[in-house]
């Protein structure tokens, strides 16, 4: 049977701490989840909040492609007519082809939570699913807590699903909402469960023990063929089975064909999009689609890669839209210099050990190059015999005072030479950096007007040794950029106003050099086309 993925990170999702989405947000996210494939996309619980309501009503009017949008909820109350139950009426009211209910399958949540009978849960299950199902619905049933009440209750929590089932549930869905279960339980009570049921068995994961992708994938191997979760895994508490990797590993390892090929080379964008539109850091690390997935330090495990790249990768980061990154630091050896250096489309031209050893001693001195580029670039480039810097800088100088209860005042000094020219300039900024910054574009601009184009984009400081508290190291990262290029350049220093200098005097000289680099390039080609005819 063919796995259906259904995501709820619109709802689901949302119960992250810290997490909120606009209608628009949801509606963008469920167009991009429409496009990559995803069957199913829960919406949300029109019986709960305006902002729900507003999103089934505008969903009505979007053309969805790939995706059937599903309304959540829940049974109807205990004792209460199902015909007039607010959370049905509301599940209707939505207009989706698909309504996800859920009711409870642990008799402690039956007796203590719901303060019902047994029977009347059984009842409340079987009820909603056949009123729904007579109004012309597709239903879904989440059988909360059911790993839980199965290990208490067995009988009763399988008497909860197959009433569902036997009143015209399409899908029953095994919930382990508390994230406390292990894949081991997951698989023998999928396997005792799934024979017993004539509608399809699915699975929704809470990640509370750090195993809600594994327990989602124990459940799919022993018999269940639809798979709930949310990008990134967001979600209440630790989160949701993250159905990133789910599909990953379902089409990669398990030969469970879920989306195109084309679409899960997009899997990397989606995971990002939806981060981008929550207003949250992706996660770096993530499986399959972290920046670092396929990052490689080690010189050993650089110089295997650099043979057989499946060496140490266990599969193809291009199938999941990522790519084989190579970083260097003082774990590195040469082939990471090299290969390094590669991608970004320098030659180290046989500088490789020059280069690892000034790396190796300007990280003893705290500088870090995994995440600085172009600081790691300009050491390659500034290897070079024929190495000629585009400007020298000599004196710096920032002044910060406050007069009269002001804010204060930065000021900034700055000398270099540029070719037999010394320049010697000034200036006031919001703070000591942006003065040197400002410094610095006015001395060099004159002679390069094309840094008049490049500005600072992100500014990260990093202290190293915190026991030194005031006198600490500090790392300073500056991302600088000009339209859509970008390079992180890196300083160091017990002083953060030197660390922040040095990060500027690079993130200035590196696209001058790669201009040089550019020139160069093109005359030498000029040349041999010259030369030919």
């Amino acid at each position: 049977m063919t796995i259906q993925l259904y995501d709820t990170t619109l709802r689901d999702g949302t119960q992250r701490e810290g997490m909120s989405l606009s209608v628009e947000d949801k509606l963008k996210i469920a167009r991009e989840l429409d496009a990559f494939g995803v069957p199913f996309i829960e919406g949300g619980w029109p019986g709960s909040n305006p902002k729900d309501v507003e999103f089934f009503r505008r969903a009505r009017t979007e053309q969805w492609q790939q995706t059937t949008i599903c309304a959540f909820g829940s049974t109807r109350r205990a004792h209460a007519a199902v015909a007039a139950d607010p959370n049905i009426l509301a599940l209707l009211d939505a207009e989706t082809a698909v309504c996800t209910i859920v009711g409870k399958s642990w008799t402690l949540h039956v007796t203590h939570v719901l303060e019902t009978t047994l029977d009347e849960n059984l009842n409340m299950v079987a009820d909603s699913v056949a009123y729904l199902r007579a109004q012309g619905r597709r239903v879904f049933y989440d059988a909360e807590h059911f790993f839980d009440g199965y290990r208490a209750d067995p009988d009763y929590a399988l008497a909860t699903i197959k009433a569902a089932a036997e009143a015209g549930a399409e899908c029953v869905i095994l919930c382990d909402t508390n994230g406390g279960s292990l894949p081991g339980w997951i698989t023998e009570v999928v396997s005792a469960v799934t024979p017993q049921l004539l509608c399809r068995v699915g699975i929704h994961t809470h990640n509370d023990g750090e195993l809600a992708v594994a327990n989602s994938l124990a459940a799919l191997q022993a018999g269940a063929s639809h798979v709930q979760g949310t990008i990134n895994g967001y979600g209440e508490r630790c989160g949701n089975a993250n159905l990133i990797p789910i599909i990953a590993n379902l089409q990669l390892k398990l030969g469970q064909r879920v989306v195109s090929d084309t679409q899960l080379a997009r899997l990397m964008e989606l995971s990002r999009f939806v981060a981008a539109v929550a207003n949250l850091n992706p996660d770096e690390h993530a499986a399959y689609v972290g920046r670092s997935a396929f990052a490689h330090k080690g010189g050993i495990h650089v110089a295997a890669v650099a043979k057989v790249e499946e060496s140490y990768q266990h599969i193809d980061p291009q199938l999941v839209g990522n790519q084989r990154r190579v970083v260097v630091s003082e774990l590195s050896g040469r082939g990471n210099v090299r290969m390094r250096a590669d991608e970004l489309g320098v030659t180290v031209n046989g500088n490789e050990k020059a280069v690892l050893e000034q790396i190796k001693h300007m990280e003893s001195r705290g500088f870090q190059y995994e995440a600085a580029e172009g600081s790691f670039e300009l050491l390659v480039r500034r290897a070079d015999p024929g190495y000629q810097p585009p400007f020298e800088m000599l004196d710096a100088m920032v002044v910060v005072e406050q007069r009269n209860g002001l804010p204060m005042l930065s000021e900034a000094t700055v000398k270099l030479r540029v070719g037999d020219e010394i320049v010697h300039t000034a200036a006031d900024g919001s703070g000591p950096v942006n003065a040197l910054d400002t410094a610095m574009r006015k001395a060099l601009v004159p002679f390069y007007p094309q840094l008049a184009a490049v500005h600072l984009a992100d500014y990260k400081v990093r202290i190293i040794d915190e026991q030194s508290a005031t006198a600490a190291t500090t790392r300073v990262l500056i991302e600088a950029a000009r339209g859509d290029e970008r390079w992180a350049t890196v300083g160091c220093s017990v002083n953060i106003i030197e660390a922040s200098w040095q990060a500027l005097v690079d993130s200035f000289e590196l696209p001058l050099l790669r201009e040089q680099a550019a020139q160069h390039a093109e005359s030498a080609s000029a040349l041999v086309d010259a030369t030919a005819s």
